[in-house]
């Protein structure tokens, strides 16, 4: 369940994931595997090979990629979501979601 986002900020990221682009989505969440955390950003892409690509270019395991079809996506938490989302200029979830 995500929240802290609109259903239109939802629907802007799932049309860049379905057209193959790289897509960001961060909101609110939590998962008792990992009670420090209360975001995560979703890393989105239809085309698996780039999204595989993005993920060892960036120092991630592609083997953690969601295959969820029609929206596969990796998931980032912590630091290195923080360090990502700083990497490619999204200050806007820094700052929203408290991830300074």
């Amino acid at each position: 369940m995500a929240f802290g986002i609109s259903k239109q900020e939802l629907q802007q990221w799932k049309q860049k994931v379905a057209k193959g682009d790289i897509a960001f989505l961060t909101h609110y969440w939590y998962d008792k595997r990992f009670p420090e955390f209360h975001t995560v950003t979703k890393v989105g892409c239809s085309d698996i090979q780039r999204l595989k690509d993005w993920c060892i270019s960036n120092g991630l395991n592609p083997q953690y990629i969601h295959h969820r079809q029609p929206y596969p996506h990796f998931d980032l938490i912590g630091p290195k979501q923080t360090e990502l989302l700083q990497k490619y200029k999204l200050e806007d979830h820094i700052s929203r979601f408290g991830l300074s």
